[in-house]
């Protein structure tokens, strides 16, 4: 008993909040390992270490203990001191006998959580405000009062040698593919990454291709992510992270907002093209504006080139520099509002606009049209959040194509883009569903979105996406 005792020790020397409660009862000494501050420490000193006292005289053996004295639904055998360690390191108590080889656990895990709040990354006019939190068990419990039905599985691993953070593979039997549940589990238990901190981890490694397109999905809320795996989707929700992952993902998804389905369907739909103009706007309009400016005057109306020429008189820079100089300044003006605190941040992102706007027409290094172009360029790609930073780069290739070969160039461009994002696939699925795939998909929330009564019951009435 002293060398398994001695053993656990050394692991897990140098650890204040380690404790090791020894208890005397008729047959000998009752030991409880434990880490005192992930474990409820009211819990065992009320249902395991005073139990035990109280019948301290008529233990007989671990059985007695496991089955009658300690009143908890999850305690059992573990047969290893290896399996004991990962317990205590995970919030559970152990239990070691010096009158038996036996090991008992009895989980009494117990760590501060936030609250249920309203996501900040998914804002909805209206519909359920409900978030996810960091606690896997919270999250779980969030998807089963919105899914009553014992067709939604719920499997559960464990990543990471050294963080042995859990996660949860969510899905509905028989609306998911079986061809995508087993590959989605394949690919996750052979991730052999020491740490994993958060859903990324995994969202990399379930990528296809790499891209700066994400082909994993991610949202902050419950409803969106029931909506996803009633269409047959799977989702996969790590502990310690409010971000679930969804499976396969879409392009179009890109464009999908989790209050659409809460909306009249038509004003709905009229949003989502608002945001796919948006999206055009701000990959294509500044492209086409230097290949138009610079190489082919010929096409734009004469009152517009007179007006062009007064704007940009003084002007030091070409046009291509003058956007990309101007598309710099914006996202470090984006990328600071973003760090600064929150209270803060808005007052310095709108008076930083303004200022820099102001200024750089004022002392000749940007025309008044240049400003107006790249304000609406990057207003336009805040309508798709998800994608901005992916059309932010596209753009400026774009804008490299455009200013070197002209009209020709940006065509050129845009074909390298279109075939990208055509090569990229999710899990196996087209990422430009429903281009590229057959009529058997069912997922039918695609640009449009159609009547509650028509939203599929799976992606694919088949095993296998063809």
């Amino acid at each position: 008993m002293d060398k398994r005792i001695e053993m656990i020790q050394n692991q897990l020397s140098g650890n204040s909040d380690f404790i090791i409660r020894k208890i005397e009862v008729n047959l000998g000494r009752v030991y409880l390992l434990f880490l005192n501050t992930i474990c409820d420490n009211n819990f065992i000193s009320d249902s395991i270490i005073k139990s035990i006292i109280e019948n301290k005289d008529d233990i007989k053996d671990t059985e007695q203990i496991k089955d009658k004295i300690i009143t908890h639904t999850d305690i059992n055998y573990i047969y290893s001191l290896d399996e004991a360690l990962t317990y205590i390191l995970t919030g559970n108590t152990i239990i070691m006998f010096s009158f038996s080889k036996d090991i008992l656990y009895c989980s009494t895990r117990k760590i501060e959580e936030r609250s249920i709040e309203i996501p900040p990354s998914e804002t909805v006019i209206k519909g359920p405000r409900e978030g996810f939190t960091e606690s896997i068990k919270t999250n779980i419990s969030l998807i089963r009062r919105r899914v009553v039905n014992s067709s939604l599985k719920c499997e559960e691993l464990l990543l990471g040698e050294d963080t042995i953070t859990k996660i949860a593979i969510i899905y509905i039997e028989g609306n998911a593919p079986k061809s995508l549940v087993s590959q989605v589990k394949r690919r996750i238990t052979s991730i052999n990454h020491k740490y994993v901190q958060e859903s990324n981890y995994i969202g990399e490694c379930l990528q296809d291709k790499p891209s700066v397109f994400d082909t994993i999905g991610y949202t902050e809320k419950p409803d969106d992510l029931v909506a996803k795996i009633q269409g047959g989707k799977i989702g996969i929700i790590v502990d310690g992270d409010p971000f679930a992952i969804t499976v396969p993902f879409f392009f179009i998804e890109n464009f999908h907002s989790p209050s659409d389905h809460s909306l009249n369907r038509y004003i709905a739909n009229y949003f989502r093209l608002i945001r796919w103009v948006g999206m055009a706007i701000s990959l294509l309009l500044p492209a086409i504006y230097i290949a138009l400016t610079t190489y082919h005057f010929n096409l734009i109306p004469p009152l517009f080139v007179f007006r062009l020429a007064i704007a940009r008189a003084g002007v030091p820079f070409p046009i291509y520099l003058e956007i990309l100089l101007m598309m710099f300044f914006f996202q470090i003006l984006r990328e600071a509002s973003l760090r600064l605190p929150q209270s803060i941040a808005q007052t310095i992102s709108i008076v930083g606009a303004l200022i820099l706007g102001d200024t750089a027409v004022k002392s000749g290094l940007a025309s008044t049209i240049s400003i107006l172009l790249v304000a609406l360029t990057s207003l336009s790609a805040f309508l798709a959040p998800s994608i901005f930073g992916s059309i932010s780069i596209w753009t400026d290739i774009l804008i490299i194509f455009a200013s070197l070969l002209g009209l020709p160039g940006f065509f050129v461009g845009f074909l390298l883009f279109l075939s990208h994002i055509a090569s990229l696939t999710s899990c196996g699925y087209p990422y430009l569903y429903p281009i590229g795939t057959k009529d058997k998909v069912q997922y039918k929330d695609r640009i449009l979105r159609p009547k509650i009564n028509n939203l599929p019951d799976s992606i694919n009435n088949e095993d296998e996406m063809q």
